[in-house]
């Protein structure tokens, strides 16, 4: 039996977000297309055997039972009956507020760990039917792939994309998702297109505009990637990124950028998932 596993919990981008409906319920329709990056936070988890979950070091501003991981580790631990425990210990890499789906891919990692930890035999379908009440995003890390989204985000078709290199820039400044959807000037009116309209990855954000009139830090950071082609948000912000043609070439823009960033390329196959299949690879030997 496993008692440790390690794994990556890589961010996301929104290539285009457009916003179709607003439901009864709150939530906002949207169609967006999901693509991975090889830039993750890292979870550790030990396995425990009186039940206990905890986690450290805790996060600043977010309490132990709102952290998305506990919550995921406690449902998960409820719904199997399961009567283990465990203990996580999370390397934080990807910035908060920041559109790149930290939370989610944290909580979607945790039960795909716990799931092998606790030898439950879920499937993906499961957990993601788990995981989708604690954000929206959580089924896209679950599944593990590039995919055209529907509904809330969690309607997904896989769809290989080019991995391109990407510059990402971080502005000092966290953004809460429930104000942005919140916001009396989000349009939500988009009309919806099929996937063979998107393959040019050439949509607009919409929250962009909400975002940059509520963030000049966002729009600042937008307006100087734009001079070298097609910047963007994602999600509800506040990272803004740029394709470009090489890892070199977006090093070269972040080191002359007045932002803080980073630099990563993406991927079609969630870096978690490719962990999983060598774990997996090593106990069948």
């Amino acid at each position: 039996m496993t008692s440790f596993i390690s794994l990556p919990s890589p961010a996301k981008l929104n290539l285009f977000l457009h916003i179709t409906g607003r439901r009864a319920d709150g939530y906002h329709n949207l169609q967006t297309i999901f693509q991975f990056l090889d830039y993750s936070d890292t979870l550790n988890f030990s396995l425990r055997d009186d039940g206990k979950i905890t986690l450290s070091p805790a996060l600043t501003d977010v309490a132990f039972d709102d952290n998305l991981i506990v919550k995921a580790a406690k449902t998960l631990q409820q719904a199997s009956q399961c009567p283990l425990g465990v203990d996580i210990q999370l390397n934080k890499q990807i910035p908060m507020g920041a559109g790149l789906g930290g939370g989610s891919s944290n909580a979607a990692t945790t039960l795909l760990a716990l799931n092998v930890l606790w030898q439950l035999n879920w499937t993906n379908q499961q957990l993601a039917q788990l995981g989708l009440p604690l954000g929206a995003d959580v089924p896209i890390f679950i599944f593990g792939h590039s995919a055209w989204a529907e509904g809330i985000g969690e309607h997904l078709t896989p769809l290989p994309l080019a991995e391109n290199a990407y510059l990402i820039l971080t502005p000092a400044c966290q953004i809460s998702t429930r104000e942005i959807f919140s916001h009396p000037s989000l349009t939500r009116d988009s009309t919806p297109i099929k996937v063979a309209a998107s393959e040019a990855q050439d949509g607009r954000n919409d929250c962009e505009s909400v975002v940059k009139a509520l963030y000049p830090a966002v729009d600042d950071a937008l307006s100087w990637l734009r001079q070298y082609g097609k910047g963007k948000l994602t999600g509800t912000g506040s990272c803004v990124f740029l394709a470009c043609g090489s890892l070199e070439q977006a090093q070269k823009l972040l080191n002359e950028s007045p932002f803080d960033g980073f630099v990563a390329k993406g991927q079609n196959t969630s870096p978690t998932h490719q962990e999983l299949l060598l774990l997996s690879k090593k106990s069948n030997t």
